[in-house]
């Protein structure tokens, strides 16, 4: 199933805190778009985009949009102070030169040891790979967001990706509806459950391995 739009915005609320002053950061399709709403206003981020914005903001109050200024996925935005405008390829240019501090994406699977696959299910036919490979391997950090079985219950954190890589061993940060695991060395460290989650459920649901945090929080 689906996650519910509260679901969503918990997500994206809790990877804000992620984001530090001063920082360059991409957002995927779907929830990390959502990030921009969260962003306290004393921290001053870029938010980059694929198709060619720099300083990327909030969503627009509903009928302010224009048509002119979007983000990535196509939906209206707003800008910052500062923001600046780029063909695709000069964007594209600012993640291969390595200047993203960070990239927050969605995901079909993770493995325990940070792989990635996000971009295509074979036999299925999407409308392409975006700028994932290039930011998954250049970003400094990459987060993820996502829910945290599929649609039939199966597991998405894994031992082994089943799935085509975007890339291997790119992911720092894990953030589901459910909980919030660091990506150590051939496992993942729960440091956070999303009430009402307990252990046993994230144990139960998940098919990569698992340590738990000395320092194990519970967020609301």
């Amino acid at each position: 199933m689906g996650l519910g739009i509260d679901i969503r915005h918990r997500i994206a609320k809790r990877a804000a805190a992620e984001i530090k002053n001063g920082m360059i950061v991409n957002l995927g399709i779907g929830i990390p778009s959502l990030i921009p709403n969260y962003v306290p206003s004393a921290v001053h981020v870029m938010f980059h985009a694929e198709n060619g914005i720099l300083g990327l903001g909030s969503s627009p109050p509903l009928g302010e949009e224009d048509e002119n200024v979007c983000n990535a996925a196509g939906y209206p935005t707003t800008t910052v102070q500062g923001a600046s405008y780029c063909d695709s390829a000069t964007a594209f240019a600012m993640i291969r030169k390595g200047y993203v501090d960070m990239t927050i994406l969605g995901a079909l699977e993770v493995s325990e040891k940070g792989d990635l696959a996000n971009w295509i299910v074979p036999g299925k036919r999407v409308p392409g790979m975006g700028g994932a490979m290039e930011l998954a391997q250049k970003a400094k950090k990459v987060i993820v967001l996502m829910n945290h079985t599929s649609k039939t219950g199966e597991p998405k954190l894994v031992k082994t990706c089943s799935l085509p890589l975007t890339a291997s061993s790119c992911v720092g940060l894990v953030i589901t509806d459910r909980a919030v695991f660091k990506v150590e060395k051939d496992a993942l460290l729960l440091t956070e459950l999303m009430s009402p989650y307990t252990v046993e459920d994230i144990l139960s649901s998940t098919e990569a391995t698992v340590r738990l945090s000395d320092q194990l929080i519970t967020i609301p």
